[in-house]
């Protein structure tokens, strides 16, 4: 490798997609194209409950998982709603908008020879 850049994680994966896991919860997945993207995401290690509470605005309690699916070359992140869906005031029924601010934040990436 030959240094680094910026990407994003949505530039990275093969793609980022979010779901219901129940009206409580929120499921956000990332995928990979390959195995060597996702073992470099991995070793990169740029996603912690820190950093997700971050993007949501949410406490760190209400990051509840991050699970590394190795035979999908995934990662999937389970996070607690603010509010449940079809509640008054929630805008995302389905829960299917809410990977954008994951798709759009900026890691590190170490560049290719």
């Amino acid at each position: 490798m030959s240094g680094s850049g910026v990407r994003t994680i949505g530039d990275v994966a093969q793609f980022v997609t979010s779901k219901n896991a129940g009206p409580f919860l929120l499921t956000l997945d990332i995928v990979f194209p390959d195995e060597a993207t996702y073992r470099t995401f991995k070793s990169v290690k740029p996603l912690d409950r820190h950093v997700i509470a971050g993007l949501y605005g949410i406490p760190e309690t209400d990051v509840l998982k991050i699970i590394e699916f190795d035979p999908a070359y995934a990662i999937k992140v389970t996070l607690r709603r603010p509010l449940g869906s079809g509640a008054l005031g929630e805008t995302d029924v389905y829960g299917a908008q809410q990977h954008v601010p994951l798709m759009l934040h900026e890691i590190d990436w170490p560049e290719a020879r």
